[in-house]
């Protein structure tokens, strides 16, 4: 592993010139990753795309030492880089896994595409309405290269069952959709929270890397394990899980960035110190005349995870299972259909590579995932501010 002294010596120099003509696949179409963030869910996806045919991992990229160290024991051979910047360098690596802190996502998403990677981007994709502006913005200067946005049930099988019941017109007209997301852990042990190690100091972590463009602060190994709890990085559980149930209604039925959004809450269970509520509500208005509510907190299962799309013939039930049930009062003799279509192993990577080799759209485009992150945005700055915020479509703003 290279040392943080080498790093400073280096200079980075011509990217996007230089990468973007050399970044071609071998003859057997062999695809060579990197990854920049080889946290938990980094080394996760890691290994979804290790698990699929044709496949090498090449490189890492994180700012704390002991991470780097541990994703050597997963690729032995990979190169391993506390800059990121030297992995876009790497003219070995065809395409890119982001896997950072939620503000440090268009920094590294721009930087990608500029050096001609193809870029798996984690959930959600932009932190703000600038950050989606700046990536919109890479994405259509990279022309042909391959993004996938990391919101994995836009590659479930559910996506093919709850279009195929849309198709039949037997909902009729659509104009409320009901989720909800529910959790809960032992006395004791917060969601989210992470222990705080003797290693992490400001000797292991490069925690100017780590601050990206948000408000500075001292060394605080708190706010670097538990980034999550802080809106200096985070947009909490709306960007977490939110944007996920989100992302499926949003490709199937093509939903716009909402009007209207408002969103009410608070820490009402775990006083740790995290600033991002643990029991929440959304209400989303969006053009289409379709309410969409969220709500979801982290102090019981009962619930746990669930949408219902609420039409006057009849109602769509998406959870472990995905069904259709009529609304007799429309509907006398309609009778349930429950989806069947199975979803294959780390199909959402799969489909991403499939992309890169063959040229096609993924199952979560970057559209699917601007709108997504507008909505999340809008709900966040409405918890803060404590009012309704409204999206401006003609300046692309939240007013």
């Amino acid at each position: 592993m290279d040392s943080r002294r080498n790093f400073i010596g280096k200079v980075a120099t011509g990217l996007a010139g230089t990468l973007a003509a050399s970044n071609v696949l071998g003859a057997n179409d062999r695809i060579r990753l990197g990854i920049i963030g080889a946290g938990d869910r980094g080394m996760q996806i890691v290994r979804e795309a290790i698990a699929c045919p044709n496949t090498e991992f090449v490189a890492f990229a994180d700012i704390y030492t002991k991470r780097l160290e541990d994703a050597r024991k997963v690729a032995p051979s990979a190169k391993t880089y506390l800059d990121y910047r030297y992995l876009l360098e790497d003219k070995n690596v065809d395409a890119v896994l982001i896997a950072t802190p939620q503000h440090l996502h268009c920094e590294h998403f721009t930087a990608a595409l500029d050096a001609g990677k193809h870029v798996y981007q984690e959930k959600t994709m932009a932190f703000t309405v600038d950050h989606a502006k700046r990536m919109r913005a890479a994405y259509k200067r990279a022309g042909k290269r391959t993004v996938q946005i990391g919101h994995q049930s836009c590659s479930s099988g559910q996506v093919t069952d709850a279009e195929n019941f849309l198709r039949t017109g037997f909902l009729g007209k659509v104009t409320a959709i009901h989720a909800h997301m529910y959790r809960n852990t032992p006395h004791g042990k917060p969601q989210w929270s992470r222990p705080v190690y003797p290693d992490m100091t400001p000797e292991n972590i490069i925690w100017k890397s780590f601050q990206g463009e948000a408000p500075p602060h001292e060394f605080d190994a708190n706010r670097y394990v538990n980034w999550r709890f802080f809106f200096d990085y985070s947009g909490g559980n709306v960007y977490e899980n939110m944007c996920h149930q989100l992302s499926f209604w949003y490709k199937v039925m093509n939903l716009q960035i909402p009007k209207a959004v408002n969103m009410v809450g608070g820490v009402y269970l775990w006083k740790d110190g995290r600033e991002v509520p643990d029991t929440m509500n959304v209400s989303m208005e969006h053009p289409e005349e379709v309410l969409f509510t969220w709500d979801s907190g982290f102090g019981n299962s009962e619930l746990g995870s669930t949408e219902d799309i609420l039409g006057t013939d009849g109602t769509i039930s998406k959870g472990q299972q995905i069904r259709y049930r009529p609304q007799k009062v429309n509907r006398p003799d309609g009778t349930e259909m429950i989806g069947s279509t199975k979803t294959a192993p780390n199909a959402h990577m799969q489909n991403f590579l499939d992309c890169i080799r063959g040229g096609k759209e993924t199952n979560c485009p970057f559209d699917v995932g601007f709108r997504v992150s507008i909505a999340c945005r809008m709900a966040v700055e409405s918890y803060r501010q404590q009012r309704t915020m409204r999206w401006d479509a003609a300046k692309e703003e939240i007013v």
